[in-house]
């Protein structure tokens, strides 16, 4: 068969492009995302392997490897050399200002939360600062630990003065996202956050509640979160686990 044939001939049996336009590779991931977005596939459950993805999907071992490697630098599965490709753990991004509960939504999540602490407090003097507060000012201190997928993922402490939000402490902040409470509740409008990113390494307090040994490594964020008109809101110290969240950042020249 003359080359020029047979290059036709494997281009007709493995496509690059599929009916309707949409790449080979782009409907793999479609129909793998579906299956992890609906729970048919969970945290740690394999996925197919590039051979059966090829064999199914009658596409070429490249196409099936450059669409699981696009679901890898997503998140969605993470290939472990020698052994195959798993679904990965959930993990939050933090290239937008949204709720934890938003967040684990947006993954098909539902967040939860155990209120470790919850009291009106007037000691609180680094807090009071990042609000803008007079050192002694009564501030709402709010401890979270944060779950999703039956695991915990971060430990939040939130702090917000009492006066702006009174009430707060009989609402609903076990169940219900933080952020909808404010603006459904408190009318407000949040329009940014200005966030303080470190590593820091989990105390005998924090590694017991996350369940991961003692000094493994955690992102820590503090973030002082403002309303559309400028005025300091919330002050968050947040905790998390390393594992389970990706700091993605965008930069303009």
């Amino acid at each position: 068969m003359p080359s020029g044939k047979k290059t036709l001939a494997v281009a007709q049996r493995f496509p690059a492009r599929m009916p309707g336009g949409l790449p080979a590779y782009q409907r793999i991931q479609r129909v793998i995302r579906k299956r992890i977005d609906s729970g048919q596939l969970q945290p740690g459950d394999p996925v197919p392997s590039e051979r059966d993805l090829a064999k199914t999907h009658h596409v070429s071992l490249m196409t099936a490897r450059h669409a699981l490697a696009f679901l890898e630098r997503e998140g969605l599965v993470e290939r472990r050399r020698g052994i195959g490709t798993f679904v990965a753990p959930p993990k939050i991004h933090f290239n937008k200002l949204m709720s934890y509960t938003e967040q684990m939504a947006a993954r098909t999540l539902t967040a939860s939360a155990k209120v470790l602490f919850a009291e009106i407090v007037d000691n609180e003097n680094e807090a009071a600062a990042r609000l803008s507060l007079p050192p002694t000012s009564a501030i709402i201190k709010l401890e979270r630990l944060r779950h999703a997928a039956g695991e915990p993922f971060a430990f939040e402490t939130c702090y917000l003065e009492a006066a702006e939000c009174p009430g707060l402490l009989d609402a609903p902040i076990a169940r219900e996202s933080l952020f909808g409470i404010l603006e459904r509740d408190y009318k407000v409008e949040l329009g940014y956050a200005d966030e303080e990113v470190d590593a820091t390494a989990a105390d005998p307090r924090i590694a017991e509640m996350l369940a991961i040994p003692r000094r493994e490594p955690l992102l820590r964020i503090r973030q002082v979160i403002y309303s559309t008109k400028g005025k300091a809101i919330m002050y968050v110290l947040g905790f998390y686990r390393s594992d389970r969240h990706n700091l993605v950042i965008r930069r303009f020249r």
